[in-house]
């Protein structure tokens, strides 16, 4: 695997871990640790698009990691 690919990877799997434990119920959706999974996971994935230049991923997931960033500062947990 090339260095973006181990990116990408990671950085989904956080964000996967983030939704997994979201659906479950062992993590609250509004929770801070739920936004720092979801923030470094698409801004992995994106940086991860943007070294195969991929545009419309690194759109999407650039989108997602500043929306959660938003929320991650609002958190309060």
């Amino acid at each position: 695997m090339t260095s973006s690919d181990w990116i990408g990877t990671v950085g989904v799997f956080l964000i996967l871990v983030a939704y997994f434990c979201s659906t479950f119920g062992w993590m609250s959706s509004q929770s801070k640790i739920f936004f720092a999974l979801n923030t470094i996971g698409a801004a992995m994935t994106c940086f991860a698009s943007y070294l195969i230049r991929y545009w419309p991923f690194c759109v999407l997931e650039g989108t997602w990691a500043i929306v959660s960033l938003i929320g991650w500062i609002k958190a309060k947990e």
